[in-house]
């Protein structure tokens, strides 16, 4: 035998053969490294998943029936409880503020607009310029409000300005500003009964925290906690919440950030600000080259 066939079946000989049936838990197990690894997202699938989602959170919060009784009998209960506690001073708040014109006004459009202007920007600011720590980020406040649908569901609660001689003000009604979703000719396409919890505290919570995580100027740390803070104050005065709706939204931020760090291994702020070189290609890029094949 040559030299030339030796070296031949020596190489076929060391050459392993391929697996007869792929190896589902590998399989199974790169793809989800592939979903948890930092990547750089893609504007398209970013918008679309956001329109479906908040679409989805407005037909699911909105389709719960509206329990008048049992939310009315629930916000009786709370603000007993409130005053046991000795923190029902939501109206007090609420009368005093009323008494400022422009103050209240500013707050009605403060608690219409802001809501969903500083929680888009914040969105649009991660994604510019921490692409890395987007999905996660991204992830806390999906899961914080997915989890708000439950308490929606299961504890309809009637907002202070809606209770039976609770002798609050709806400033919204009483000044004719457009200042809540559930005042005027919104309330008739938005459930008046899904107070508890807050998103405008879980949602502003989580803008304020990722601001003062990941903002390099003082100033804007700064302003970064002082927004949740206001946004506090504006739900309280124009009897949109109780305090302790305000804790609902707390909690609910709480179970979003554990979501988020079960998935990604890391708070995240923690993740690198930019995605690796030779990280895994975008869950949207993964999914079209599936269809492709």
């Amino acid at each position: 035998m040559g030299e030339a066939s030796v070296k031949a079946l020596e190489t076929r000989t060391d050459v392993s053969s391929p697996p007869v049936s792929e190896d589902r838990t590998g399989h199974s197990r790169g793809l989800v490294q592939r979903l948890r690894a930092p990547r750089r997202p893609q504007l398209w699938f970013e918008v679309l998943l956001i329109g479906i989602s908040y679409w989805t959170y407005s037909l699911i919060r909105n389709a719960v029936p509206e329990q008048k009784a049992a939310a009315l009998a629930n916000a009786d209960w709370l603000w007993r409880l409130e005053h046991h506690l000795g923190i029902a001073v939501e109206k007090s708040v609420n009368h005093a503020v009323n008494g400022v014109t422009w103050l209240i006004v500013g707050m009605n459009y403060y608690y219409a607009t802001l809501h969903f202007v500083v929680t888009i920007g914040v969105l649009v600011w991660l994604y510019r310029s921490h692409p890395g720590r987007y999905a996660a980020t991204r992830l806390v406040l999906f899961a914080t409000t997915g989890v708000a649908l439950v308490g929606y569901y299961f504890y309809p609660l009637a907002p202070p300005r809606l209770m039976n001689g609770g002798g609050f003000i709806d400033t919204v009604l009483v000044h004719h500003t457009w200042g809540s979703m559930a005042s005027g000719n919104f309330k008739h396409v938005s459930n008046q009964y899904a107070a508890m919890p807050s998103m405008h505290i879980g949602w502003s919570l989580w803008c304020g925290l990722t601001i003062f995580a990941l903002a390099r100027a003082p100033w804007a740390k700064i302003l970064g906690l002082l927004y949740p803070t206001a946004t506090l104050v504006v739900i309280v005065a124009t009897a949109n919440h109780f305090w302790l709706d305000a804790v609902g939204g707390i909690a609910c931020l709480a179970f979003g950030f554990g979501v988020s760090r079960l998935w990604y291994g890391s708070l995240p702020y923690r993740l690198p600000r930019q995605p690796r070189a030779d990280a895994p290609a975008p869950l949207a890029n993964a999914l079209l080259n599936r269809i492709r094949r």
